[in-house]
């Protein structure tokens, strides 16, 4: 039997590893057979450091949770990776998710990423308490621990997101909505995980619950210490916890910034867009504009730039060819970082890396 089952961060990283937990490059995910597929991500590239928060914002049907799910290699039916690749750089690692065995990625479920589902009804079992599904996580992963260690460890989580402990042997159903949810983060920080996947974790929850979650996430974070990939359509949210944004479109990423950064000086015609979405709490009354439109099929993408039909700035260029997401030093600060956006607005703002503007075709 080991020692005292306590709740701790992330364990010793993989032997020289870096900063960067998680990198993706060239992420292409499709959905559907062959000739008939379609594309949910295209050519998506981010960094994730330890620690951070990373946040990924969009409308519905942007590839938001479509990328976290293949991510975390739980990409069903028929949604496939198609090109790219995910290194982990973390415990266990490194290692390359896309291509990585069962066995392999059955080691790094949990202990190194796990992830926190939309809506906890569905997630969780419906006819096993807390206590259950908790110890079932466990003995999967972590066969050394014995039952009164789990039982101990089992506690210690469910205190550590605000759930009394007498309520372990509750079954999903006798639980309020925020209360699931706060088991569902127990459930995805069981093993301390280096990375938490957070799929519109607080859409289900009225705005007051959804604060506290935030919050105690936010705290949590900093006690422990692990990095969060965070999706919501929810931008506001975004500008107050994440450090930095990947903001999607159609399935790929248009702009990436810090949360000051794409609060302040949003660069991109879409980021605009969903900042005069909502309303702000200070400052003089300003209309809501939002944006024209809907955003297209992925079976049938508009040529060229496909915001192009909702901008309101959009130019012949925009209609043939696609914009590359490049870094540009666009009215730069002393020490400050180059932007990354998609745009031909930018066109004549420097490139930072010195790459070249890529026709790229809109077939597969």
């Amino acid at each position: 039997m080991t020692g005292p089952a306590t709740v701790t961060g992330p364990g010793p990283a993989a032997s020289g590893s870096t900063g960067v937990l998680l990198e993706v490059s060239g992420l292409e995910v499709r959905y559907g057979a062959a000739g008939s597929s379609a594309p949910a991500v295209r050519d998506a590239s981010f960094t994730l450091a330890r620690g951070e928060l990373l946040g990924v914002a969009g409308e519905s049907g942007c590839g938001k949770s479509t990328l976290a799910f293949a991510v975390a290699r739980l990409l069903r039916g028929a949604g496939q990776v198609t090109g790219g690749s995910i290194r982990w750089n973390g415990r266990g690692g490194p290692a390359d998710l896309v291509t990585v065995d069962e066995e392999k990625l059955r080691e790094l479920r949990w202990t190194g990423i796990s992830i926190v589902m939309q809506s906890a009804m569905n997630a969780m079992n419906p006819v096993l308490t807390l206590a259950s599904q908790l110890d079932d996580v466990l003995r999967a992963h972590d066969r050394a621990m014995g039952r009164r260690d789990r039982a101990r460890r089992i506690a210690a989580l469910l205190e550590m997101v605000g759930i009394p402990a007498r309520r372990a042997t509750a079954y999903p159903h006798e639980l309020s909505g925020g209360m699931r949810q706060r088991a569902m983060i127990a459930l995805a920080l069981a093993l301390s995980p280096e990375l938490v996947i957070l799929d519109e974790p607080t859409t289900a929850l009225d705005v007051v619950m959804q604060r506290q979650i935030l919050e105690e996430l936010g705290q949590l974070r900093a006690d422990l210490g692990f990095a969060m990939l965070f999706i919501t359509h929810d931008l506001s949210l975004l500008l107050e916890m994440a450090d930095r944004i990947l903001v999607m479109y159609a399935g790929t990423i248009v702009e990436k910034g810090t949360a000051a950064e794409l609060y302040s000086a949003p660069l991109h015609p879409y980021t605009k867009g969903l900042l005069t979405s909502f309303p702000k709490l200070r400052g003089e009354r300003a209309e809501l504009l939002g944006i024209p439109g809907s955003p297209p099929s992925l079976l049938a993408l508009p040529a060229g730039c496909t915001f192009h039909p909702r901008c309101s700035s959009v130019m012949d260029e925009c209609r043939a060819r696609v914009p590359a997401l490049v870094p540009r030093v666009v009215a730069p600060g002393q020490g400050t970082p180059p932007r990354e956006v998609a745009c031909f607005l930018y066109d004549d703002a420097p490139r930072a890396a010195g790459q070249a503007e890529q026709e790229v075709s809109r077939g597969d």
